[in-house]
């Protein structure tokens, strides 16, 4: 796709010759979605962006709610997206955004306009200290070198274009910090006494880019590889001695590793407990499965149902979910073992009754242990299932009856009156608390018309009520339901 500052000869202005290197090879590494916020400072990279006409151009008056949208974007496509601001406290407003993509594994690229140095750090107006802004919350951060228009910069620019952008999808997948320096003038105009390198002295791989749109550079990364051969073995011994097993699905599995989970459940004849930004209560495999659990919400809050359910060992794959009744049935038996899962190098464990962590890539994992698994059927293993099962059955049967009973007004219904109007392909997004209740209660009806919904969606770390309506993208593309309701807790 053609950009105007890279391909005519007319260009002179450094900052655009180099910028225009830097957005072309943002495009070949497949970037396809920027957020802009307004800001003079960030002129040079708001241009360019808009004269890539590959790359869609999305605009937000507010930082703020700009990043939330950005967030909500790179979620639903499960790709980057880019966000832009000018300089100063503009920047700031990020953060909380940041926070829940390095939490959640988001993929952002955050472009932040700046002064240069001479302006930092001596009372210029819109001048803050940018450098590693973020702290902790982002994968990677560097200081962008001034704009040059020669060979070396022009190498180094589509190289540190191809790095920061593969480096947001690379496990552990997360935000990235670019801090970009701009001088004025910030227009295209020619500066006056600027020479440039002459044809013949270019390198035209650094300024045109490589041919047939190929990036400069191509990462690649490995897969996580499978644990050692005896560890599978121990794994396997451990589960071949427990059948009173559970398998606890959290937010953030990968599509990928639906049908391979599922498919491990059903061999153990484990149940498994599904958060609902797991999306692996709606997925095409999960309608005819019996395995996934939708109801342990409400029911593992009576204590004559947890002191039933006493469990022998644990697997879990993804975050922690966000019910707060498993968190307190798993800590009611702490000498249970729990085996974590993880195939982000996170730490996600933080109930610290935890017995093991593998890091691991989790559909390789669960298709090597169901490939040796024996029948299920040869063992019986029958009891422990259709305990979970029957009491999740009459669970939902009852609590379907009772919102029956109370009055059309009363605000716990919205969860099944929207049920019954979801659109085809419905994107929803939904608060933590509400996502469990509609779930409960109408997991049933959602199955039986799995067209409805494409895809649950949700903050599961960082809880920002006011602006939750930021994240949903594409309207035009996706219908999104925003709930609001966190104070409804449903019981």
């Amino acid at each position: 796709m053609s950009n105007i500052f890279i391909e005519s000869p007319e260009t002179t202005q450094p900052a655009y010759i180099s910028t225009g290197a830097f957005v072309d090879e943002l495009y070949r590494g497949g970037l396809r979605n920027v957020i802009i916020c307004p800001g003079s400072r960030s002129t040079v990279l708001a241009m360019v962006f808009a004269a890539q006409t590959g790359i869609r151009v999305w605009m937000h008056i507010d930082e703020r709610s700009a990043s939330f949208f950005a967030l909500g974007m790179a979620k639903r496509l499960q790709e980057p997206v880019a966000l832009v601001c000018t300089s100063g406290t503009a920047a700031a407003n990020f953060l909380p955004a940041i926070v829940e993509a390095k939490l959640s594994h988001v993929p952002l690229l955050i472009l932040t306009a700046d002064r240069p140095a001479e302006l930092r750090d001596c009372g210029a107006p819109q001048a803050i200290d940018q450098n590693r802004l973020y702290g902790t919350h982002v994968k990677w951060f560097v200081e962008v070198a001034l704009p040059e228009a020669t060979n070396e910069q022009l190498r180094y620019i589509r190289t540190l274009a191809n790095r920061s952008l593969s480096l947001t999808t690379t496990i552990p997948v997360g935000p990235v910090h670019l801090n970009m320096p701009f001088r004025e003038p910030l227009t295209p105009e020619p500066l006056s006494g600027q020479s440039l390198p002459k044809p013949e002295q270019r390198d035209q791989v650094a300024w045109q880019g490589r041919r047939e749109g190929a990036p400069y550079i191509s990462p690649r990364e490995t897969t996580l590889g499978l644990p050692a051969d005896d560890a599978i073995q121990e794994l396997l011994q451990r589960l071949s001695n427990e059948p009173d097993g559970l398998i606890i699905a959290g937010p953030g599995i990968p599509s990928e590793l639906a049908g391979p989970l599922l498919d491990l459940a059903r061999q153990l004849n484990y149940p498994m407990l599904a958060d609902p930004l797991s999306q692996l209560r709606t997925t095409i495999n999960a309608q005819s499965s019996d395995q996934v659990i939708a109801s342990y919400d409400a029911f593992l809050r009576l204590e004559r149902i947890t002191t039933q359910l006493k469990p022998k060992i644990v697997l879990r794959f993804g975050a922690m979910p966000t019910a707060k009744p498993l968190l307190l049935y798993l800590k009611r038996y702490p000498d249970c073992p729990q085996i974590i899962i993880d195939g982000q190098g996170d730490w996600n464990e933080p109930t610290q009754l935890a017995s093991e962590i593998i890091h691991t890539d989790p559909v390789r994992l669960c298709t090597q242990l169901s490939n040796v698994w024996p029948d299920p059927t040869e063992r019986g293993w029958t009891g422990w299932l259709a305990r979970w099962q029957n009491i999740d059955r009459l669970t939902r049967k009852t609590l379907q009856a009772t919102m029956q009973t109370f009055e059309p007004l009363f605000e716990g219904s919205i969860f099944t009156e929207l049920a019954a109007l979801l659109p085809e392909q419905t994107t929803l997004f939904v608060g933590n608390n509400a996502a469990d209740a509609f779930f409960a209660e109408n997991i049933d009806d959602v199955r039986k018309q799995p067209d409805r919904l494409e895809k649950t969606m949700g903050h599961h770390r960082h809880h920002d009520i006011q602006l939750e309506i930021s994240v949903c993208p594409r309207p035009g593309n996706a219908r999104v339901v925003a709930d609001h309701l966190r104070r409804h807790h449903h019981h």
